[in-house]
């Protein structure tokens, strides 16, 4: 929140209750009253030639690794373990963010975020969501947008 504030970027704060054993982005978008399309996870990765990435990609969907290899100009991209989560982002699992990251990773969001007005991301805790323009986030995170999430 403090990187949008020293940006001037306008957002809301939407709060809910963690269950630990429930992390799912659908989950996520009941308890705060938003569709699981306008929920946005953002998940880790790896590329074999360009490395660490992010992607954001809808809570209804899943993360399309060939596509995202394709926009991030690797051959290959796989998820990190859950174990390199908190390394290299400094964020445990159901509160990763690319807002202040412990390294500017490349981000790639999904280009369905373009559809809504305003989208949710994680705010880097769980139990704490943003609400914010998509193109305001995309500008935040030096983001680019690629067809990278797929059907469940």
């Amino acid at each position: 929140m403090r990187i949008l504030d020293g940006l001037g970027v306008p957002y809301e704060v939407r709060t809910y209750d963690v269950d630990p054993n429930d992390l799912a982005a659908e989950t996520v978008a009941a308890k705060i009253g938003m569709p699981p399309e306008q929920v946005f996870k953002t998940l880790v990765a790896r590329g074999d030639r360009n490395g660490v990435c992010l992607a954001a990609i809808p809570g209804s969907s899943l993360l399309d690794l060939k596509a995202l290899a394709q926009a991030a100009g690797d051959r290959k991209t796989d998820t990190v373990s859950l174990a390199e989560v908190q390394p290299l982002t400094g964020y445990i699992r159901g509160g990763v963010t690319a807002l202040g990251c412990k390294k500017d990773y490349p981000v790639y969001i999904d280009e369905t975020a373009q559809l809504w007005d305003v989208i949710s991301i994680s705010a880097g805790q769980r139990g704490i969501q943003l609400i914010i323009e998509p193109e305001a986030y995309r500008t935040a995170v030096n983001g680019v947008y690629a067809a990278i999430a797929k059907d469940k």
